[in-house]
């Protein structure tokens, strides 16, 4: 094949940024008034990929929640990247939230937006490589519309364009 031109679809989370959102969002909370005495904590776990919050009633940890969505919105950290599940019963009368934390493609979204490329009638091939998608073709205009492409399409998570070569 000659001289093809390239980029990656990717869909990760930059975890420097998200701990440093916890931890302005903990400082927030630590000063806050109505969380004075409150049970209310942030645990990040990096290697299971989950954010768990925990608060003394569902009306605390609503709150709690947003101040971290907007530390995150602050630090550039997309919200799509965390799923939010139900609110659960936890020890002592609190209740705890469990984010996940996506991180990499998927391999349902991975055949969705190579498939979606396919449909769109551009000169391009895709390739899925472990969490992540290569989109090759001969003609950078190509790729550049296939990024434009992406850009406006909505996968429902956050995806990010790099390696354009």
């Amino acid at each position: 094949m000659a001289d093809l031109s390239s980029f990656d679809v990717v869909s990760k989370v930059n975890m420097q940024e998200v701990k440093n959102a916890i931890d302005q969002a903990l400082k927030e909370i630590g000063q806050r008034f109505d969380f004075k005495g409150t049970k209310t904590e942030l645990t990040l776990k990096e290697k299971e990929g989950e954010l768990v919050v925990i608060s003394d009633d569902e009306h605390k940890l609503k709150a709690v929640v947003d101040i971290v969505k907007t530390k995150f919105a602050k630090r550039q950290v997309s919200l799509r990247a965390f799923t939010f599940g139900a609110l659960e019963g936890a020890l002592g009368g609190t209740v705890r939230q469990v984010a996940k934390i996506q991180n990499g493609l998927a391999t349902e979204k991975a055949k969705e937006i190579s498939k979606e490329l396919k449909d769109s009638k551009l000169k391009v091939q895709t390739q899925i490589q472990a969490d992540q998608v290569r989109v090759q073709s001969k003609s950078k205009d190509e790729l550049q519309t296939a990024i434009a492409f992406l850009k406006q399409k909505v996968f429902g998570i956050d995806l990010q364009l790099i390696n354009y070569r």
